[in-house]
């Protein structure tokens, strides 16, 4: 089992929506976008195969050949496991997925081609597969961090047996979990997926941080802008101390590469909230009040 740590950095940059950034596709200009991100204290990327059909991981790493040097200050978040239906090679041509050992290896090697580092710092599985062969996918997932192609496994949006089933069958930990967790989706710190993943000593990221919006919308939403004022912060950086006030310090994965949003909330990453104002942020998000 792996040692509970925390990310030294308040979030980390989703590049979902990297090739929805018209300023940013041309590799020198991202480049200097990455740049100034470490400069700022954020190295943390997290990518998936299927983020723009792998042209994502793609143009990331040409950024990367153009400015030699960046790649060593970087770390790098990649998923693998689902096929979308143009990938299918198949009759169905069906969205699947694919915890093979075969689909495993080759992913992390053409990402490692394609971002252009030598090592993916946290590699995970995308999505659970009813199909995984925990044995054979444990043995290609311990293969390549003894390789030293990845740094450590991890999972996304698993429930607790399914990850204990792969974790059984491995020589080494799982170290991560990605899974849905905000102000308005809560429902982890409640149902017990939130402690196992703590419990089983997995770093807690929490992708759609804001909850696609509905944080910043509707009666949390205004809430969090009386409180913003009074704190003179950000209604959206409120939203993200409110998930890292829990235990384990869950990295939110923020969706914005826009240079203005970044800034404004790494200068709200220093706000506290006490446990009163925590409980009557998820008072006003679940709409009652705790038992």
């Amino acid at each position: 089992m792996s040692t509970l740590g925390t990310f030294d950095s308040p979030f980390a940059l989703g590049m979902m929506n990297l090739l929805e950034a018209p300023g940013l596709q041309r590799p020198a200009a991202l480049a200097d976008w990455i740049e100034a991100r470490l400069d700022q204290g954020l190295h943390w990327f997290d990518h998936a195969d299927i983020y723009g059909d792998r042209r994502c991981e793609m143009l990331f790493g040409d950024a990367l050949r153009v400015r030699p040097g960046l790649a060593a200050r970087l770390r790098v978040v990649t998923k693998t496991g689902i096929v979308t239906p143009e990938r299918d090679a198949l009759r169905f041509g069906i969205k699947h997925y694919d915890s093979s050992p075969a689909h495993i290896t080759a992913a992390i090697d053409a990402a490692l081609g394609r971002l252009g580092v030598e090592r993916i710092d946290h590699f995970l599985l995308h999505r659970p597969d009813p199909w995984m062969a925990s044995e054979a996918t444990a043995r290609a997932l311990d293969e390549a961090i003894d390789a030293g192609k990845i740094g450590a496994a991890g999972v996304s949006n698993f429930l607790p047996e399914a990850w204990r089933r792969l974790q059984a069958a491995m020589r080494r930990p799982l170290q991560v979990h990605q899974f849905q967790l905000s102000l308005t989706h809560n429902a982890p710190l409640f149902d017990g997926l939130y402690d196992a993943v703590i419990g089983d000593g997995q770093r807690p990221m929490a992708w759609s941080p804001l909850g696609g919006g509905a944080c910043l919308s509707g009666p949390i939403g205004k809430q969090l802008e009386t409180l913003a004022t009074e704190c003179n912060a950000s209604p959206a950086g409120l939203a993200l101390a409110w998930l890292r006030a829990l235990p384990g310090q869950p990295l939110p994965v923020i969706g914005s590469l826009r240079e203005q949003r970044i800034a404004q909330l790494l200068d709200d990453a220093d706000q506290v909230l006490d446990r009163p104002t925590w409980y009557a942020l998820l008072e006003t998000a679940r709409g009652h009040e705790v038992a």
